[in-house]
C-alpha cells in the first residue's frame, strides 16, 4: 500500500484537514460571519427561527440558514469532485435534503422540554437517519448525499480548536489526575474486559464502547471509530447506548450526591470525569450550584483533551496489532504512515495552533478567542458537521445489522461493568485529588 501526492487530493482524511483549516482560516481572517443556530423553543415551533435581541423579535435565520446550507455543499462538493466517489449533481441533491434533516433534528432537540432531559442532536439526526432507512428505505439520490466519514473527520478537526491547553492547567494537578489517571485505565480494562472475559468478537465496537465511557461519548465514540475504521453500525450502536445512560447519569448522580450530602466539588469532579457529555456534564453540575458546575465543566474539558491522543493511540495499536496477520511481520514505520488516520493531525494541529499561536497572539485571552472564533463559528460548524453525520449514519443503517451487533448482550454487559468500574475509580481519585491531596485547589 503506497501513498502518493495524489492522495493529498483525493484521500478523505487529507480533506478532512483541508475543510477545517480552510473554516479556520476564514473565522480568524474574518471571512466567515457567524454561523447561523437553530433556536430553542416552547410551544411555538417558529420561535426556533427567530433572531432575539433585548427581547424584542428582530428577524429570522431562514436566509442565513439557507446561507450555510449553500456554503458548505459547495465548500464539501469541491472535495467530492476530487475524490471521483460520488457525482457532483447527485451529491448536492443528497447533501441538501442530509442538511434539511439535520436541521429538523436540531429543532427537536431544542424544544425547551427535549432540551432539559439532554436529548441531543445526535439522537434525533440517527433516529431521523433510521426512520427513513427502516420504512420507506433510503433512496439512492439520497445516499449520495450521506458521506458520513466525510462529515465525521471535518467535524473532529474543528474540534481541535476547542481543546485549549490554557484550559488544563486552571485546575491544576487534582484536574490533571481525575481526567487522564482515570481515563486510561478504564479504556485498557474495558477492552480487555470486552475481549478476554466476555468474549466479543466485534474489537472495533468494543473499543467505540471502552472509549465513549471513559473519554466523553458521542465525539470520543466518533474519533475511535475513525481511527479503527469501524463499520456505521457499530458506531451506531455505541453512541445509542451511551446517549440513553448519558441522560440517566446527568439526572440521578447530581441528585444521589445531595442525596448523601457529598462535598459538591467532590461531587463535581466525580460527575465531570464520569458523564458521558460535556452539555450533560454543565447541566448535572449546575444543580449543585455555580462552583460545581465551573469544577465539572473544566474537568471534562480536560479529559476531553485525551481524544486526540487516544485516537492516535488507537489508531497505532490496530495497524500494528489487531489488523496485523498473526503470522506476518510488523508493519514498519512507513506502513503505519501509510494506514494511519490522516484527520488526526488535523485535530491535534487545530489545537496546537489555538493554544500555542492564537491565544499568546491575544495576550493569553482565552475568553475572547472563544467568543470571537471558536463558539460562533468553529464550535458551531462543527455541532453542523456531527448533525449531519450522525443523520447520514442512520440513513445507512437498519435495525437488524444493529441487532446482530448485540452479540447476546454483551455491549451492554460491557458499558455496565466498565461504566460501574469508572464510577467507583474516579470517585476514588477524585476524593484522593480534591479532599486529600490539595483541599484548597477550589
Amino acid at each position: 500500500m503506497k501513498e502518493s501526492i495524489n492522495s493529498l487530493w483525493t484521500n478523505e482524511d487529507y480533506w478532512a484537514i483541508w475543510f477545517g483549516f480552510i473554516i479556520i482560516a476564514g473565522s480568524l481572517l474574518g471571512w466567515i460571519p457567524k454561523i447561523p443556530k437553530v433556536g430553542t423553543w416552547t410551544s411555538d415551533p417558529l420561535n426556533a427561527f427567530e433572531v432575539i435581541k433585548d427581547g424584542i423579535v428582530t428577524g429570522n435565520t431562514l436566509l442565513p440558514l439557507l446561507g450555510l446550507l449553500i456554503g458548505l455543499a459547495i465548500l464539501t462538493a469541491i472535495g467530492v469532485a476530487f475524490m471521483k466517489t460520488t457525482k457532483v449533481s447527485h451529491y448536492l441533491l443528497g447533501f441538501t435534503a442530509v442538511f434539511i434533516l439535520a436541521t429538523i433534528s436540531y429543532w427537536v432537540a431544542n424544544q425547551a422540554e427535549i432540551k432539559y432531559w439532554g436529548l441531543s442532536y445526535a439522537m434525533w439526526g440517527l433516529l431521523v437517519g433510521l426512520l427513513i432507512s427502516n420504512t420507506i428505505g433510503t433512496p439512492k439520490w439520497l445516499l449520495a448525499g450521506a458521506k458520513t466519514e466525510m462529515f465525521i473527520k471535518t467535524g473532529l478537526v474543528l474540534m481541535g480548536a476547542e481543546i485549549l491547553f490554557a484550559k488544563i492547567v486552571s485546575l491544576g494537578i487534582p484536574g490533571l489526575m481525575v481526567a487522564w489517571i482515570v481515563t486510561p485505565i478504564v479504556v485498557i480494562f474495558m477492552f480487555i474486559f470486552a475481549v478476554k472475559y466476555l468474549k466479543m468478537k466485534n474489537k472495533k465496537l468494543a473499543m467505540i464502547i471502552a472509549a465513549a465511557t471513559s473519554v466523553c461519548g458521542v465525539s470520543a465514540a466518533i474519533a475511535t471509530a475513525a481511527a479503527c475504521r469501524a463499520k456505521k453500525e457499530d458506531l451506531t450502536l455505541g453512541v445509542g447506548m451511551t446517549l440513553i445512560f448519558t441522560v440517566l447519569m446527568m439526572f440521578f448522580m447530581p441528585l444521589g450526591i445531595k442525596f448523601i450530602g457529598m462535598n459538591h466539588i467532590l461531587g463535581a469532579a466525580w460527575m465531570g470525569g464520569t458523564i458521558d457529555s460535556t452539555g450533560a456534564v454543565v447541566a448535572a453540575g449546575s444543580m449543585l450550584g455555580p462552583e460545581a458546575e465551573q469544577v465539572a465543566a473544566v474537568v471534562k474539558m480536560i479529559q476531553n483533551v485525551l481524544i486526540g491522543l487516544l485516537a492516535f493511540c488507537v489508531a497505532i495499536y490496530w495497524v500494528t496489532t489487531v489488523d496485523r496477520s498473526p503470522e506476518g511481520p510488523r508493519p514498519n514505520a512507513m506502513e503505519i504512515w501509510y494506514r494511519f488516520p490522516k484527520f488526526v493531525l488535523g485535530f491535534v494541529a487545530a489545537s496546537l495552533l489555538f493554544s500555542f499561536v492564537i491565544i499568546p497572539a491575544m495576550h493569553g485571552d482565552v475568553a475572547a478567542v472563544e467568543s470571537r472564533f471558536i463558539n460562533p463559528i468553529t464550535h458551531t460548524l462543527r455541532g453542523w458537521f456531527f448533525c449531519l453525520a450522525f443523520v447520514a449514519i442512520g440513513l445507512e443503517s437498519n435495525f437488524r445489522e444493529l441487532t446482530a451487533q448485540m452479540e447476546g448482550g454483551k455491549p451492554m454487559i460491557l458499558y455496565v461493568v466498565g461504566q460501574t468500574f469508572n464510577l467507583i475509580l474516579t470517585l476514588f481519585v477524585a476524593w484522593l485529588a480534591f479532599m486529600v491531596l490539595f483541599p484548597n485547589v477550589v
